[in-house]
């Protein structure tokens, strides 16, 4: 076993297949230990295998070893390792998460422990109840002293170490959350329960202040084996040491710290990734091995992670190598926008697809939630199954199923359902007892629930009219008002953007609010709906066509308020029709238990996945590294563009055989269009690793079609400003729509080198009276059905009726 020491106690086939590194872990003394596991590097089985040998080799009893992961799934995966290679049941052993180990813990010591026997653990739900009924007996306004908020910095106390009396009171905010805080304490200490940090600060505290129990366990926990060190939170930190004691002490545990640096990317939760680099320091490690033999991905995909995560300072440091061979160079793609960049992703999954991957081989990685709707909407269009791993479909998330709830009462209030899921949220004070009367007025009479409101007396009656009147002022603010601005009203006068901000990790769902604006606008260039759109020619006689300009309108422009549906010829609003397209999308195409679906999902969902093919898209500064962390720096110390620069580690080692990264030029985002320069991170990655599948470092524009950019610049007469960045007040055009993303009629079709009626042709420079120059960038329908998307500059891009517009050639 290439020079290494024979075990005859242990089976040949336990250390067999090991390479060198591993198997150096594996047998490594007992002593404090720090191992650098890489992605792909077989940590999971090094430290099985570690287990197995040290109970093999005598060194300890079942009883004796205790190994701590984060999760209960990597948790039974170990146990059921282990249960291979052990020739005795292996389920009594003290292998679990961090609460599931400390709950067990406290189980045996409850009454040291001050709790009773049979102790409850509160959930996240009930713990925020318990805050509320706190705040609420100590009159307190829940508008200043939020009730998640004050759940939030009670968890982040007791993940310090902190009790009431440790915090500062250095104001009267301070000092009311020390009140607070001190309130819920003696509730849960009265009513006999525990929340998760209370699970992890008890036990902690339990072995910090009775020396008897403290030196009980660490005679007994000889060997302490912990994944995911990278992970640990400075409690979690504490109580380790706590168990293993210090390192030259009389009953100190061989503490073996399994975990990577580079892949920390757990920060907002509190993990603290200097936890590593102490633990090396003051246990006095001797023994830091690197596993950096990967077993996973292609050469070309570990050289680029490698060469990425060089370009942070703060890392203990290790280099992956395969020896599978370079692999296929990684794929970049510049896309003119969004819709480019889905379509292109789409495209190249079929492709994959139809040469043999599976489709739940291919995982699509974005760094926001937010991303995901566009690229899900082209997967949608195409037929493709498609699920969101670790979350929901957009249009299914509770954020955005609330938005479409309040939509659902502006364009139809007797809709009970929606109703019911808005009437008390955000909260104002409407409980269940209020609704049941309301349901029982609505029965008694046949009338919807909206219809019944002022059949209820007293309080209730009072507020549940409070909230009709928040929808009929709703109707009335958005009547006429375009879709986006219906939605935007909406947002602002419902309160959801303001209670999610209340949230922790609300941001997330702000920016899918956010982005159903972005869906919306996406909705209506689709469609034909909305200003500045002309999808059919203009026929006052008819029902559902375009009404007349708006007083102070320019003649070139037409609004579109109602058009038939394609289907049955309804008369549907912009604001209907969208409802029916969000309730279609909601529930078709959605992957069934067990189908084959291309994965979608967060870069943070992907920690400790692996795929066949990975597209990481969105890689523009500002999205991916995000803007947030540009200028971030932790109470910890930790810098966020390093932190990001990790999460593009992870991203890019989820990868086995194929990977593609993609960006975009311009990207409708929150419902803005943002003109965005690829991230820093593609400029980070070997050049030798990449293959280029569209045209880069041209400045702006490269990827767009040569004509659209050679016409926008002649016509702009800002050709020689064209991405050089010599005029701050000039703004790109936006790209034109992918044609998958913006279907007309069929009869409205036709080549652009085709006469039109009008003399026209595209790439020709015009004049308009109200916008002055621009170029045609595309040109469709003939005669009075023809219609032309001109860029006018500073304008932008807009589509107009040639026989309203006055379009006067310019040669």
């Amino acid at each position: 076993m290439n020079g290494q020491p024979s075990y005859p106690s242990v089976p040949p086939s336990l250390l067999a297949n090991l390479n060198p590194e591993q198997l150096a872990a594996v047998t490594l003394p007992a002593e404090p230990a720090l191992i650098l596991a890489g992605a792909g590097s077989g940590k999971t089985r090094v430290l099985t295998t570690r287990i197995a040998w040290l109970l093999q080799t005598g060194q300890v009893g079942p009883g004796g070893l205790m190994a701590v992961t984060f999760t209960n799934k990597a948790a039974k995966e170990m146990v059921t390792r282990l249960s291979t290679l052990l020739p005795y049941n292996v389920r009594g052993m003290w292998i679990g998460t961090f609460h599931g180990l400390c709950n067990r813990f406290l189980r045996a010591h409850w009454k040291i422990a001050n709790l009773p026997q049979t102790f409850q653990i509160l959930d996240s739900g009930d713990t925020l109840s318990a805050v509320k009924r706190v705040i609420k007996a100590l009159n307190l306004d829940e508008e200043r002293f939020v009730p998640k908020q004050m759940t939030w910095a009670i968890a982040g106390a007791k993940e310090e170490g902190k009790r009431p009396h440790d915090l500062p009171q250095h104001d009267g905010q301070a000092r009311t959350l020390v009140e607070i805080y001190q309130a819920y304490e003696d509730q849960c200490q009265r009513e006999g329960v525990v929340d998760f940090a209370e699970l992890m600060l008890r036990s902690y505290e339990l072995l910090r202040d009775h020396p008897e129990i403290r030196e009980h366990y660490q005679r007994r926990f000889r060997h302490i084996l912990v994944d995911e060190f990278q992970d640990t939170n400075r409690l979690q930190y504490l109580w380790l040491k706590m168990l293993a004691g210090p390192p030259d002490g009389a009953h100190s545990a061989a503490l073996f710290a399994v975990g990577d640096d580079d892949q920390s990317i757990y920060a907002f939760r509190g993990a603290q990734v200097g936890n590593m680099s102490d633990f090396e320091r003051e246990y006095r490690v001797r023994h830091l091995i690197k596993l950096e033999r990967n077993y996973r991905s292609f050469g070309n995909i570990l050289d680029s992670a490698n060469a990425l995560i060089a370009h942070n300072s703060r890392r203990l440091g290790k280099n992956l190598h395969t020896e599978a061979g370079p692999g296929e160079p990684i794929r970049v793609y510049e896309a003119t926008s969004d819709y480019a960049e889905a379509q292109w992703l789409l495209d190249e999954a079929q492709q994959l697809h139809r040469g043999g991957t599976a489709r739940s081989e291919i995982a699509v990685l974005y760094r926001s939630n937010a991303q995901s709707r566009v690229i899900e909407s082209a997967l949608f269009n195409a037929g493709v199954p498609y699920r969101v791993y670790g979350g929901l479909r957009f249009f299914e998330r509770a954020e955005i199923k609330h938005a479409l709830a309040y939509l659902r009462l502006i364009e139809n209030a007797n809709d009970d359902t929606s109703f019911l899921r808005v009437v008390n949220f955000p909260a104002r004070g409407i409980g269940a007892r209020s609704v049941e009367q309301l349901q029982d007025a609505a029965r008694s009479s046949g009338r919807s629930l909206y219809q019944s409101v002022g059949a209820v007396g007293g309080a209730a009656g009072t507020k549940l009219a409070g909230f009709q009147r928040l929808i009929d002022d709703l109707r009335e603010r958005t009547r006429g008002a375009t879709l986006r601005e219906i939605i935007e009203r909406m947002l602002d006068a419902s309160g959801l953007v303001t209670f999610y901000r209340t949230e922790k990790e609300g941001q997330d769902r702000i920016e899918n609010l956010e982005e159903l604006v972005t869906a919306a606008e996406a909705f209506v260039t689709q469609e034909g709906f909305g200003k500045d759109v002309i999808a059919l020619p203009v026929d006052e006689t008819a029902p559902g066509t375009i009404a007349a300009p708006q007083p102070g309108e320019p003649e070139a422009i037409a609004r579109v308020d109602l058009l038939p549906d394609a289907e049955t010829g309804e008369i549907l609003s912009p604001l209907a029709a969208f409802l029916t397209h969000a309730a279609l999308e909601a529930g078709d195409n959605q992957a069934q238990a067990g189908q084959d679906a291309v994965q979608l999902m967060t870069v943070h969902a992907a920690k400790g996945l692996e795929f066949d093919a990975v597209f990481i898209t969105g890689l523009e500064e500002g999205l991916f590294p995000h803007e947030n962390s540009l200028t971030s720096v932790s109470a910890h110390g930790a810098d966020g563009l390093e932190e990001e620069r990790r999460l593009m580690y992870v991203a890019i080692t989820r990868a086995r055989q194929r990977l593609y990264l993609s960006f975009s030029q311009t990207r409708m985002l929150h419902g803005q269009t943002r003109y965005h320069i690829k991230s820093r991170f593609l400029d980070e990655l070997p050049e030798a690793a990449l293959k280029w599948i569209s045209p880069k470092n041209q400045g702006f524009g490269s990827g767009f079609e040569t004509s659209y950019q050679q016409a926008w610049q002649r016509g702009s007469g800002l050709g020689s400003m064209v991405g050089a960045g010599r005029n701050p007040g000039w703004s790109p055009p936006p790209a034109p729509p992918p044609s998958w993303a913006a279907p007309v009629p069929a009869a409205m079709r036709q080549s652009a080198a085709k006469d039109n009626g009008h003399g026209l042709r595209q790439g020709q420079s015009v004049f308009h009276n109200k916008f002055g120059e621009g170029v045609i960038l595309t040109l469709e329908g003939t005669g009075a059905d023809a219609r032309a998307q001109v860029n006018f500059g500073r304008h932008g891009a807009k589509w107009l009726a040639l026989s309203v517009a006055k379009l006067t050639p310019i040669e």
